[in-house]
């Protein structure tokens, strides 16, 4: 029988990763304690410092870096098709050269 993944508030996170911030227990004892896979609260941790910083933004800064980030991600959109459409051309042109290479062979 398949075991039920446990769910976990966005409170107990916090307060799990902020005891392991406090550095009074490791991350094996919390594990332990709370009988949690340790890589399962370094992800915890590793996610809450990166996001941390945005407590202190104000939202003309959120709005701000997340247009940069649609910015960003439209500009890696448009490299992706000009590397496509390059690739499909380079790929013509080298068959094309192959067959005239062929050609001249058999002549």
């Amino acid at each position: 029988m398949m075991e039920k993944r446990r769910q976990y508030t966005s409170e107990f996170k916090v307060k799990l990763v902020l005891e392991l911030l406090r550095e009074e227990k490791t991350v094996g004892e919390l594990a332990a304690h709370y009988q949690i896979n340790p890589n399962q609260i370094t992800r915890w941790r590793s996610e809450f410092l990166e996001k941390a910083p945005e407590l202190f933004d104000d939202a003309k800064t959120t709005k701000a870096r997340k247009k940069a980030e649609e910015a960003a991600a439209k500009e890696k959109n448009r490299l992706l098709k000009t590397i496509g459409q390059l690739t499909m051309e380079r790929d013509f042109l080298q068959e094309a050269q192959a067959i005239q290479t062929a050609k001249r062979g058999i002549l």
